[in-house]
């Protein structure tokens, strides 16, 4: 059990954290974060690292920050 929980916070994950209200924001972008899972301020979810997220992340740079492990 424990072996797959390694494996899943190994490379390939990304750690998106939000750090901007989308209060103001146009619908395409609060769509965007919430197709990340993000609902709250400061909250951190974890996501592949796959193209499509990359380009979430990229659509919103005000909004969202990749966190370190």
């Amino acid at each position: 059990m424990a072996k797959g929980k390694t494996q899943a916070r190994g490379a390939g994950r990304l750690r998106i954290r939000m750090i901007g209200s989308v209060i103001g924001c146009p619908e395409k972008q609060r769509a965007t974060v919430r197709g990340l899972g993000l609902r709250r301020l400061h909250q951190v979810v974890e996501r592949e690292d796959t193209p499509a997220v990359r380009g979430m992340v990229k659509k919103i740079p005000h909004l969202v920050e990749i966190v370190e492990p």
